[in-house]
Order: C-alpha cells, then sequence, then structure tokens
C-alpha cells in the first residue's frame, strides 16, 4: 500500500547488554505457549559463534515447562535489530526446525524493557528486567504497538511472582507436550 510506514526497529542493539533474563509482563496468546502460563521468562546467553542461545520457560499447573532454540541475526549486513529464532519440535525429539521473527521494536536506553514484534503482527511481547513494570512505561510501550499497527486488545498480561521461581523449583513437564496441549487450548 503506498505510503504505508513500513515497522521501525531498534538499529545498532548492543547484543552482549541485551543479554541476561527477561520476565514476559504481557503478550499476544500464541499456539506454542501454554494458556494458563505463568512467570513467563526468557534467557538469553552469547554463544561463541555470535548466535544467541534462547531458553524460554513457563510454569504451567506447578510444573516447568521449556523449550531451548537458538537466535541470529536475519541479515547480518544490516544494522536493524530483526532477528530470527529458531526451535525444534517436538522438543523431546527435535528434528524439526521451527524459525520465526524477533523484531525489536523498543528497547530504552538502559537495556531494561523492551517492545518485541513481527512482520505479520502476529506476535507481540512486552518484556522487563524485572517481573513488574510501572503502569506509564507499559502504556507508552502499548502506543508505540499501536502506532506500528498491532492490535493490542489481544495483549494477555502474564502473572508474574515475586520473587521469581529457581528454574530448580517444581516438578519439570517431562513428557514434553506441553507445546501440543497448548495448541488445543488445555
Amino acid at each position: 500500500m503506498a505510503g504505508r510506514k513500513g515497522i521501525e526497529v531498534v538499529r545498532n542493539l548492543d547484543v552482549q547488554r541485551y543479554m541476561g533474563r527477561w520476565y514476559e509482563i504481557a503478550s499476544f496468546p500464541s499456539f506454542f505457549q501454554p494458556k494458563n502460563g505463568v512467570n513467563t521468562r526468557a534467557t538469553y546467553t552469547l554463544k561463541d559463534d555470535g548466535t544467541v542461545n534462547v531458553l524460554n520457560e513457563t510454569w504451567s499447573d506447578g510444573k516447568r515447562s521449556y523449550i531451548e532454540g537458538t537466535a541470529y541475526k536475519a541479515d547480518p549486513n544490516s544494522d536493524e535489530a530483526k532477528l530470527k529464532v529458531k526451535f525444534y519440535v517436538p522438543p523431546f525429539l527435535p528434528i524439526i526446525p521451527v524459525t520465526g521473527d524477533y523484531w525489536v521494536l523498543y528497547l530504552d536506553d538502559d537495556y531494561q524493557y523492551a517492545l518485541i514484534g513481527g512482520p505479520t503482527k502476529k506476535y507481540l511481547w512486552i518484556l522487563c528486567r524485572q517481573t513488574h513494570m510501572d503502569d506509564e512505561i507499559y502504556n507508552m510501550l502499548l502506543q508505540k504497538a499501536t502506532d506500528d499497527g498491532y492490535d493490542v486488545s489481544k495483549l494477555h498480561k502474564t502473572p508474574q511472582s515475586d520473587p521469581p521461581p529457581e528454574a530448580a523449583e517444581g516438578p519439570v513437564d517431562s513428557k514434553g507436550i506441553w507445546w501440543i496441549i497448548s495448541i488445543f487450548g488445555k
């Protein structure tokens, strides 16, 4: 469509500063996350080859579910924070690669909160280094997402405990089928 503004993304992302743990404050519900997930978070670790190890965790019905993947720049020659994230499914038999877009739409100067989306506008995440976010910041990120054409009425706030659980707390969903169950809305 002529004259339509594209989605602006962060430029010159300092990948080292972006590493670490991020808590999901809100997101669009998606088929690959449990519908009743709480304490959802992502931990990013830089690998020697320049890619990023992604550990996504959530707690559902008292059990920790997780999936690991890899993130990398979509275009190594671009200064835009447009990444690809690759996971293998099913987690218990990683044979099928599933790749998605991870665009950093907004990031504060101190790398404390971020807005993540992609070109299809089917996914949106509000992330924070803390388990809770100030309403003023949250509303600013909502406005940015709205300005970029996202339907923020789809956002679902993610319940977060304070303090958050440690990885070893609670039993792990060892069957590896949480992603199948979530597809059917269970």
